[in-house]
């Protein structure tokens, strides 16, 4: 293995296990103080459920979550809903669309549940700051927790 890319391989898991040890928060007893660029985990209880990353974690966690977020904004959401309605297929089509499928009234209130439901999650983080780190370490993460909603698929 290149040298270059042992030295981020070999960070990975020391930062994996400092964020599978944090104490869970909830979203609505955040502390005043939080890290900004890190990679966070959502989960119910046990179940881990979505591994993230961002640049601004209180303005990407409340994207996640705050009932006026767009499918854009809400992607774990949206793909809770989605699941929640059996519409997991994607269609590039305008019917069948993430825009039509938001309007339809069924999906719509699932979608809300689903931004309700990732509100109430547990949530854990580890900041990264380096860019190449924190997207190595969500993949990582993903993986190793086998965690249902991520994929890395291209779109």
């Amino acid at each position: 293995m290149d040298p270059a890319f042992r030295q981020f391989v070999e960070m990975l898991h020391p930062s994996f296990e400092r964020l599978v040890r944090m104490t869970p928060l909830k979203m609505s007893a955040l502390p005043s103080k939080l890290p900004e660029k890190c990679i966070y985990l959502l989960s119910e209880e046990e179940n881990h459920l979505y591994v993230g990353r961002t640049r601004k974690l209180r303005q990407r966690l409340r994207q996640h979550s705050v009932a006026g977020s767009q499918h854009n904004q809400a992607v774990f959401a949206f793909k809770l809903a989605r699941e929640m309605t059996g519409k997991i297929t994607a269609a590039y089509s305008t019917a069948g669309s993430r825009a039509s499928l938001c309007v339809e009234p069924a999906f719509s209130e699932a979608f809300n549940q689903a931004k309700a439901r990732v509100r109430n999650m547990d949530l854990r983080f580890v900041e990264e700051t380096d860019p190449t780190r924190q997207a190595l370490l969500e993949i990582y993460a993903s993986v190793v927790l086998r965690t249902k909603y991520n994929d890395f698929d291209t779109h």
